[in-house]
């Protein structure tokens, strides 16, 4: 008898899989929706003089919208504060690697060395990835290298992204 529904479970898996295009996944990835990305930049490592500065922790609402086309699944920041560095690449996009979404971009880091001293802009290139996480969330980490300057070296510190929950209406009927 168990032999019997091994062998019918093993074909139905096959059948299902059978019907499913090479390469396809169940389903598709997404990041779409509000969330608030916090950055840890009160505890970033890295040997960079940036590394070593201090900064509180930092966190912004942004909205995601996942976009699929054959094998490759982006997800778009399509609303959020600007930043203040205009070397950044806009809109950011995150490109789904099977396990995070990652984002690789090169722009000049605005090297800080203290109250009155000019900032030294350098070539930078960052990677930044988030993992999904089963209850929505998304953890992972960025890292900088910066090419040149005084700041020269790696900023590396821990990312994380909540949904912003949807307020909902009150209770009972408005009639």
């Amino acid at each position: 008898m168990r032999k019997s529904l091994l062998v019918v479970a093993l074909i139905a898996s096959g059948t299902v899989f059978a019907a499913m295009p090479a390469g396809a996944a169940p389903t598709q990835p997404s990041w779409s929706g509000e969330y608030s990305v916090k950055r840890f930049a009160a505890t970033k490592d890295g040997t960079s003089l940036a590394a070593r500065q201090w900064e509180p922790d930092f966190a912004d609402t942004y909205t995601f919208q996942t976009s699929c086309a054959d094998d490759t699944c982006v997800a778009t920041v399509t609303d959020g504060p600007t930043p203040a560095n205009p070397t950044l690449p806009l809109p950011p996009q995150y490109t789904w690697d099977g396990t995070s979404w990652v984002h690789t971009y090169d722009w000049e880091w605005d090297c800080y060395q203290g109250e009155g001293v000019p900032k030294v802009w350098a070539p930078a290139h960052s990677v930044a990835y988030y993992t999904p996480h089963p209850d929505g969330t998304l953890t992972g980490s960025w890292r900088t290298d910066i090419d040149s300057g005084p700041c020269e070296g790696s900023v590396i510190m821990d990312v994380a992204a909540y949904p912003v929950a949807t307020p909902h209406g009150p209770f009972g009927s408005s009639s």
